[in-house]
């Protein structure tokens, strides 16, 4: 009896070494081959992205890459490759894709780039970033989206991302001059301090104006002291908050 006792064990035991469990995030199955939402996914590149004017080939992969259902509550993964935003919590949002897109491909990023981003939110279009580039240093207001952010983006394998809890505002001295910069939220006028960290030749890109209504999302390119501007579509993002507001008078 006790040998047969042992043998159950044994076997038991081996079956557990050959058969590895699969990796499991919020009760979904992450691993190899079991993504349940791939084809929503393809149908999201093909109809939202290449449809229309997103034809860069790297930004395109990476927003294959990128999982968005991850980054939305649960209740919210049906929905999670439509094009429209969605709740975070924290009264924010995550961006629709095309607008991610948009923005990451207006960008022009290189593989060797650095890049600051303001306003993290729930890290989607972090990762989108990082996929594209060298290392992304990026700030979020409000903490528990910080954090939240930070733990996923660690739990999925991101290496060359660094999230602080703070005020985008003044920028991440320690890490500037940077390529490029993006700002996911809306913000009266473009922060000084931002512009002073960008590297010659960077660009900058975000939602301006003071209204929810009246949001142009608009790129600039650094020239000596200035930046060289140009508008790409009207826009609609919730409003940088902090210092951004006392400097606009909000």
């Amino acid at each position: 009896m006790k040998q047969k006792i042992l043998f159950k064990i044994m076997f038991l035991w081996f079956l557990l070494i050959i058969i590895p469990l699969p990796l499991i995030h919020d009760g979904y199955d992450a691993s190899a081959g079991s993504d349940p939402f791939i084809t929503a996914r393809q149908q999201m590149i093909k109809n939202d992205l290449k449809a229309r004017d997103i034809d860069d080939p790297a930004v395109l992969k990476a927003m294959e890459q990128v999982k968005r259902h991850l980054f939305v509550e649960r209740s919210q993964w049906s929905a999670a490759y439509e094009d429209h935003p969605l709740p975070i919590g924290a009264g924010q949002t995550i961006s629709q894709p095309y607008i991610a897109a948009l923005m990451t491909q207006s960008l022009r990023l290189k593989k060797h780039d650095t890049v600051l981003e303001i306003g993290t939110g729930s890290g989607y279009q972090t990762a989108v970033l990082a996929e594209l580039v060298s290392r992304v240093y990026s700030i979020e207001i409000i903490k528990t989206l910080a954090d939240r952010a930070d733990a996923l983006l660690k739990s999925m394998g991101y290496r060359n991302i660094k999230i602080k809890a703070g005020d985008g505002y003044r920028g991440w001295e320690e890490y500037a001059p940077f390529d490029a910069i993006i700002i996911t939220c809306a913000a009266g006028r473009i922060p000084p301090p931002l512009i002073r960290q960008l590297k010659e030749g960077g660009r900058i890109i975000l939602p301006l104006g003071d209204s929810l209504f009246s949001q142009k999302l608009v790129l600039g390119i650094k020239r000596g002291d200035t930046l060289e501007m140009k508008t790409i579509t009207g826009v609609r993002f919730v409003p940088m908050v902090g210092e951004s507001e006392k400097s606009t008078g909000r």
